[in-house]
């Protein structure tokens, strides 16, 4: 057995998750898992031909700095100052003024879970081995991943061009002692952490400062986490509307596989297909020959009221033609994240093959910007269809005899009667949510400003719209959990026990966290609850183990 063999395996018996750093393989669900759990449960190691390519690298950085060539960033000045070049013995201090003159973030602090995705990207970039920093430094940044010391990043103040440069200044920082860090649930300065942990700063030597901050990685951090939550919704898209099918005695053979086929888009039909595996067994939302069978015969007469219509509105019948376009983007999306987060997003790189150092502008967002352009419309029409889906649940003029917002039934004679206003208050939050998930969908790639004395004359704004899909998939979550709970009171009104065995299954673990509405009350809670199902991905995994176990 291999030594890295013999390592996972000594790993799995204490329990804990290593990955393997290579520059080449890590993926989202791999950037997701690490920065949503405990730092506790994660190791790493660095692969031996990943290491050997780093020391030749850096190695090769200081033969070229022997020859007196200038070096961007390394004997040069940042930018704009590229044309003025410094002695190798200044080096070592251009780094440190680097990260000093960029720490003027503004705005929220990052998420604890997106700073950690942040140092894991980096770390992985970095791991490449075309970044000419020393072993050390990566080895700092893993010390600090497995020992749970993490950089307080403000949001704000990244044009994404040459790398995330001011957020992943505070990343830098704390590498070398300066700055405050999160370190057991507090905000600590990071010479404290590093005290109780017995850790020593780092002295960045000549690019190491430069590697650091010259990359996508802050921005490729809360892309992969809106990626990893987008996912999700997707197939909450599918459970929602299935619901909203039983809800309102619908039509289940809008989703039939044969009219999805002839529109064969790939997201469509898997939506489609979710949709109507979902419904199997519904006595609530019926195929399309009990809906004409049902309905009375035309015979002889020259017009018929039909008792049950036989299509249903767009955002029912339409849906996966909705949903279908955010599988579909999910799936490019995927792809180009997962090249970003494996390349040496960096300037200037090093080629131990050449022998040579090559200046270019891999620090470059634009594939990560578009991928988020994209799934931020994707994600916001999810939102605007469950909004649709839930006004036609509440609202008594579309409902199908089910109460005026979903209030209780109440007896004629019932002091309750005119009192309860059931569902309206949260209608109403739906719509105001989706209403700033749409307006934060507009593209932000088209945005660029010209900056930095007109070096960095066109820029990706890549960070602002990873931090937007962000937000979006954050309020669609949201506005999935007002209308799942609101689909369970619908049900509930309508009798839950005709519903078929999948959505059964969804009804259940909602109603383990959120009663049936008695009577009128304050329901923030009870969004809150659903929002962290949600985010488990304990609803998808429910539908997923039962079709494995059949």
């Amino acid at each position: 057995m291999s030594q890295v063999a013999l390592f996972e395996q000594e790993l799995m018996l204490h329990g804990k998750h290593t990955l393997l750093l290579n520059g080449n393989d890590l993926t989202i669900t791999d950037v997701a898992q690490m920065a949503k759990g405990t730092f506790e449960a994660f190791t790493f190691h660095i692969s031996e031909e990943a290491n050997k390519r780093i020391e030749e690298c850096n190695e090769l950085k200081h033969e070229i700095m022997n020859q007196h060539n200038p070096i961007y960033g390394v004997t040069t000045g940042f930018g704009d100052s590229v044309h003025r070049q410094i002695s190798g013995e200044k080096a070592w201090d251009l780094q440190r003024n680097l990260i000093r003159f960029l720490s003027c973030g503004v705005g929220p602090v990052a998420d604890e879970a997106v700073a950690r995705a942040t140092m894991l990207i980096r770390t992985n970039c970095l791991v490449k081995g075309n970044s000419a920093v020393r072993l050390e430094v990566i080895h700092q940044l893993i010390a600090y991943m497995e020992r749970g010391i993490t950089p307080i990043i403000p949001e704000r103040g990244s044009v994404g061009a040459s790398g995330d440069l001011v957020p992943l200044s505070y990343l830098a920082s704390i590498l070398v002692g300066e700055g405050k860090v999160l370190y057991k649930g507090e905000e600590r300065e990071v010479a404290e952490a590093l005290g109780a942990e017995g850790l020593e700063p780092l002295t960045l030597e000549a690019k190491e400062g430069l590697a650091l901050v010259n990359g996508t990685s802050f921005m490729s951090a809360f892309a992969c986490l809106a990626y990893a939550d987008a996912e999700e919704i997707a197939f909450i898209a599918d459970i929602c509307t299935a619901m909203a099918s039983e809800a309102l005695l619908g039509n289940r053979g809008h989703f039939y596989s044969f009219i999805h086929e002839q529109k064969p888009h790939l997201g469509q039909m898997a939506s489609a297909k979710n949709i109507y595996t979902l419904l199997e067994g519904s006595q609530l939302s019926k195929e399309y020959s009990q809906i004409v069978g049902n309905n009375e015969k035309l015979d002889s007469k020259a017009y018929l009221e039909l008792t049950q219509s036989i299509q249903d509105r767009y955002s029912i019948r339409c849906a996966p033609h909705v949903t279908g376009v955010l599988y579909d983007t999910l799936d490019w999306v995927k792809k180009w994240l997962e090249v970003e987060i494996n390349s040496t997003n960096d300037n200037p790189i090093f080629d131990v093959e050449t022998r040579d150092v090559y200046n270019g502008g891999n620090f470059y967002g634009g594939h990560v910007v578009q991928a988020m352009d994209s799934l931020k419309v994707a994600v916001a029409n999810i939102a605007d269809l469950l909004d649709r889906q839930l006004q036609l649940v509440v609202d008594e003029k579309f409902n199908k005899d089910l109460t005026p917002n979903l209030i209780p039934r109440f007896n004629n004679d019932n002091y309750e009667i005119g009192l309860h206003h059931g569902f309206k208050g949260m209608q109403i939050a739906s719509s105001a949510l989706t209403a700033e998930a749409l307006k934060m969908s507009g593209p932000v790639s088209v945005f660029s400003r010209s900056t930095e004395a007109h070096n960095q004359d066109k820029v990706s704004m890549g960070t602002i719209s990873s931090r937007d899909a962000r937000t979006i998939v954050e309020l669609t979550q949201h506005v999935a959990a007002i209308h799942l709970i609101a689909l369970c009171q619908a049900l509930d009104l309508r009798d839950s026990k005709k519903m078929s065995p999948q959505t059964t299954k969804i009804y259940n673990m909602i109603r383990k966290q959120v009663p049936f509405v008695e009577r009128d009350r304050a329901l923030d809670g009870d969004i809150e609850k659903v929002v962290q199902l949600i985010r488990s991905g304990n609803l998808k995994k429910e539908i997923h183990d039962q079709n494995v176990n059949d």
